[in-house]
């Protein structure tokens, strides 16, 4: 199989792709993110970076006795917000790279 401009042209497409994924997710990280959950009494923000932005409890929820439930439904709130990011930071990849994955790239 021979490339029009050869292995080197092959490999200065790379490196452009590779610089427009590491542009995109640096641009990605100033995104946020709203996930809400436990009957939308647990809010969680996120950023493109998957950083905890913010977390909002409802008092209601907090006010039982059951702690338990309130930390549990937190932490499936937060991981509910990572994966949004995570699935909406792929979306934008694989808009760059005409949705194949490239191992090694991002």
């Amino acid at each position: 199989m021979n490339f029009r401009g050869g292995m080197n042209e092959v490999l200065r497409q790379a490196s452009r792709m590779q610089r427009k994924i590491e542009e995109t997710k640096e641009a990605f990280k100033k995104n946020t993110f709203e996930v809400k959950g436990a009957n939308d009494q647990v809010t969680v923000v996120v950023n493109g970076a998957r950083d905890v932005v913010s977390i909002h409890v409802a008092p209601e929820l907090y006010n039982g006795d059951d702690r338990t439930l309130v930390f549990e439904a937190i932490a499936a709130t937060i991981n509910a917000a990572m994966t949004t990011a995570s699935k909406a930071l792929d979306a934008e990849l694989e808009k760059l790279t005409g949705g194949a994955k490239i191992p090694g790239l991002y």
